[in-house]
């Protein structure tokens, strides 16, 4: 199981061309440790690679790349789990070395096992130096935090990942910087190289953010700029400086770390234009040439966006800018279909996010590290979790799942309380730890654990465990593309997933109630002649459609008698 990891050395491309066309640029800094390499040549970006999880049962699509085929899990390494071995055993806080001991329960590499999740990607809030508990101030680009490990505790980790299918893509905050880095501490002063890579005002310009924050904060007898608190200055990329020193720290993770990509955070905000403090045209142009920046590093990378706006805003960063983008709205819009019984809001935003995204290139998600948790924005329903996860594990693109998310782990905020230590056990402090953990755990950890739910072939985790199974076994669910199916019943939610050979039905009773009275109608797409239909994730008997001679649809069509209450189903149409 491989993919292409082809590297070239010509990331200082946009940024050379920058600054030889800079007039007047700064004098440029001392690089950071190892941040330049001699240039090879150019590699030129490839548009697919062989997918990580085990080989599906019908003929895979080619059509998009290894991303697609990958189900990400969002990991907290401070709260995943602290290591029993090592330097850093049982200090409260977890770790390299820790996360490195519970990989088997992400995947264990072989796919003839199901006491695995199944995910075959992590995402990493950010490991690398920060004075903070969260990492979204950085003082040290090049070194992981010495709570989590060391450098090549880290390069372990990626090689222990790819021996089980798993990539691996980590935080990387360009926006901002600590106030405790030391090109900031350097930055106060006037005649400081480092001055222009902030931005300062010689006096208060009393403007407001885009929520109504402050973002003007005061130093000495200056003001500065930082769009997120006074402890988060954002980096000036109208300075050249800027834009190459953070392309040597992408290439450094990218070819030193061997990561596989990155979760860009807050990249709406990189650029200010007077009194527009996000999506600035200015963004724009400076991540098309990012892109092409780290393809030509690693042409397979993966980067994806966080642009916390609308779907019709967020669209546009993606396609030679980012490689996909959370889809905010849709994450609301499950949410708030599955609470309200009705799929209004979730059709809406799916057929919004269908419409505004090149084929399967954004991110659905339930909720991450800055909202509520799933489980406690669903009234801590275990059935509405359930729900929740069978739709978020058959939507088209690439999904991710917050840490804990599948156990159903409750929390709301401050954000510590949903950032609390994962709960693997009903022993002391949830096995995450023989020491006291840096944050206390949630109530009913007793009972909302893995080694709890995993005895239960019921339980929320065996579901996941499923569905992610499901998805990787099936390529119409990871790259198959999506039709609309209409039902008669605002209480009943129903679409196609479908390549050249396969055809799936996801279908969903949001009611709390059973549904017997609904039928469903597929008037866009087409189905071949139908031999035989199972339903995949409950083993219920299922009837198959009568379709349209010569047309391959089918009106008037209730696959099952009646649909259990807040239940999710998954149908398989054989030729």
């Amino acid at each position: 199981m491989t993919k292409t990891r082809k590297a070239a050395c010509l990331l200082f491309l946009t940024a050379v061309i920058l600054v030889a066309c800079a007039s007047a640029a700064t004098p440029l800094p001392p690089a950071s440790p190892t941040a330049t390499v001699a240039p090879t040549a150019t590699v030129q970006p490839t548009a697919t690679t062989a997918p990580t999880q085990p080989p599906a049962t019908s003929t895979p699509v080619t059509a998009l790349p290894w991303w697609n085929d990958t189900v990400f899990y969002e990991a907290f390494v401070r709260s995943f789990a602290d290591s029993t071995t090592g330097p850093l055993t049982n200090d409260g806080i977890g770790d390299l070395q820790g996360l490195i001991e519970r990989l088997d329960y992400l995947n264990d590499g072989d796919p003839n096992t199901d006491a695995d999740l199944g995910i075959t990607g992590i995402w990493l809030m950010p490991v690398a130096q920060s004075p903070s508990y969260h990492g979204y101030d950085v003082t040290d680009y090049y070194t992981i935090n010495a709570d989590y490990g060391t450098n090549e505790d880290f390069k372990r980790l990626i090689e222990e990942a790819h021996a089980r299918g798993i990539e691996v893509i980590v935080d990387l905050v360009l926006n901002h910087t600590s106030s405790e880095h030391p090109w900031f501490q350097q930055a106060a002063d006037k005649n400081s190289p480092y001055h222009d890579w902030y931005i300062w005002s010689d006096e208060d310009p009393g403007t407001k953010g885009p929520w109504g924050q402050n973002v003007w904060h005061p130093l000495g007898d200056r003001w500065y700029y930082g769009i997120f608190s006074e402890g988060m200055p954002d980096l000036n990329y109208n300075n050249p400086a800027v834009t190459e020193e953070m392309l040597n720290v992408t290439r450094y993770w990218l070819e030193e770390m061997g990561v596989d990509g990155f979760r860009l955070d807050a990249i709406r905000h990189l650029y200010e234009d007077g009194a527009v403090l996000e999506n600035a045209p200015q963004t724009f142009t400076w991540l098309s040439d990012f892109y092409d920046a780290y393809k030509s590093v690693k042409p397979d990378a993966f980067a994806v966006g966080e642009v916390w706006t609308n779907t019709e805003t967020a669209a546009k960063y993606v396609g030679q800018k980012v490689d996909a983008v959370f889809e905010f709205d849709l994450a609301t819009s499950i949410i708030s279909s599955i609470n309200n019984r009705d799929r209004s809001a979730l059709a809406g935003a799916l057929n919004t996010a269908q419409e505004s995204f090149p084929p399967g290139q954004y991110a659905p998600f339930l909720t991450n590290h800055d909202q509520n948790r799933v489980m406690s924005q669903l009234a801590y329903k275990t059935d509405r979790a359930k729900l929740a996860a069978t739709i978020l594990l058959t939507l088209p693109g690439v999904p991710f799942i917050y840490y804990g998310e599948e156990i159903g782990m409750t929390g709301q905020k401050p954000d510590e309380k949903i950032r609390t230590p994962m709960q693997w056990t009903a022993g002391a402090n949830a096995g995450f730890s023989d020491a006291t953990p840096w944050q206390p755990l949630n109530p009913g950890y007793e009972t909302v654990n893995v080694e709890v739910e995993s005895a239960d072939p019921d339980s929320l985790l065996s579901l996941y465990r499923t569905l992610i199974g499901l998805r990787n076994e099936h390529s119409a669910l990871r790259q198959g593309t999506w039709i609309p199916v209409e039902a008669d019943n605002r209480r009943v939610y129903a679409f196609l997933r479908q390549t050249p050979d396969e055809t799936l039905l996801a279908l969903f009773n949001l009611n709390d109630k059973p549904e017997s009275e609904y039928v469903l109608s597929l008037t866009a797409g087409s189905l071949p002649a139908v031999a035989e239909v199972t339903e995949l994730l409950h083993g219920v008997e299922v009837a198959a459609p009568a379709l349209v001679d010569g047309a391959g649809q089918f009106s008037d069509y209730r696959p099952i008698e009646t649909l259990a209450p807040r239940t999710g189903y998954i149908i398989r149409f054989t030729p």
